[in-house]
């Protein structure tokens, strides 16, 4: 059974989802501040290979952990929530099915408590 990597279209395709993602979140002043001095060259690769392992696709991130990647941002539910309400609208841009989308935001929740209030 394909997961939901395969089925997007892999790597390239999980690529495109993240430049529509960042686009949405550079535009949102909720949560723009936070890339504000970042390489977003660097970040799209990083946010690309966790997104592909979100999605059911291989763990190649080697980078820090979520709790260290998120140390002194004192992100609360309110950027999470922005966070991943563009994830989702940038996953519907390409026609990901909202089954699915769910699937990938519970994921991300699961995550919250190493994200959030660092």
């Amino acid at each position: 059974m394909e997961n939901l990597y395969e089925k997007i279209g892999g790597q390239e395709a999980v690529s495109k989802v993240v430049d529509v993602f960042y686009e949405k979140v550079l535009a949102d002043p909720t949560v723009n501040t936070f890339f504000t001095d970042t390489d977003m060259e660097k970040q799209r690769r990083h946010q690309s290979l966790f997104i592909s392992w979100v999605l059911g696709g291989p763990n190649q991130y080697s980078g820090k952990s979520m709790a260290k990647a998120h140390e002194g941002m004192n992100l609360n539910e309110e950027h999470f929530g922005s966070i991943a309400t563009h994830l989702a609208a940038a996953l519907r841009e390409f026609s990901v099915p909202e089954e699915d989308i769910g699937q990938v935001l519970e994921k991300l929740t699961t995550m919250q408590d190493d994200i959030l209030h660092k």
